[in-house]
């Protein structure tokens, strides 16, 4: 990303919006939204995490409550929730750690929340487990703010390999949308 060129873009955005760009509390924002944009767009350079893995058989692995956010490509505004991840491992099992990677990865680019859980299933599945679901729970900010002004929670799946049958489908889905246990206090 050019950070100069978002500035000089911003600023210019700024000024059509009918502000002075040189005002005390514009001024420096072309600065901050060019700093943020490379933080939240950071998934255009991520490399997959997923190749670290660990030899240890399960039958099944779920990561629930993946927080994410990311930026709905039709108005560029925030969606935001929780992903679910579930898969049956080949032998390998993938560290925590590289799930939440793998959401980071495709959260943090210009999405929709269809394609960011099936990227998501696609890529987990194309290493080689045996089965991969995917669920995303999200609030997106361009239904509520503006349009229908409407606080509906929009879920997206994706179910892969063993996962796709419908019988192992309802399993995990289960599996996904028990009662999590209380957490500790520290």
């Amino acid at each position: 990303m050019d950070e100069d060129r978002i500035k000089r873009l911003i600023r210019e955005l700024i000024i059509e919006l009918g502000e002075d760009p040189t005002r005390e509390g514009l001024r420096e924002t072309p600065a901050r939204i060019a700093s943020m944009y490379g933080e939240i767009f950071g998934g255009y350079e991520s490399d997959s995490e997923l190749s670290v893995q660990f030899s240890e058989d399960s039958d099944t692995v779920v990561a629930c409550d993946i927080q994410f956010y990311s930026m709905c490509e039709h108005h560029m505004l925030p969606f935001y929730g929780k992903i679910h991840i579930a898969y049956s491992p080949d032998g390998r099992v993938f560290g925590i750690s590289k799930l939440v990677r793998l959401v980071e990865k495709y959260s943090k680019r210009l999405q929709i929340q269809e394609r960011l859980t099936k990227n998501i299933a696609d890529e987990l599945y194309s290493q080689g487990v045996r089965g991969v679901a995917v669920v995303v729970d999200a609030e997106h900010l361009c239904m509520k703010m503006r349009g229908v002004r409407n606080d509906a929670l929009l879920t997206s799946s994706a179910f892969r390999g063993i996962y796709a049958a419908k019988g192992e489908r309802e399993g995990v889905i289960t599996l996904i949308r028990r009662k999590a246990p209380e957490r500790p206090q520290v």
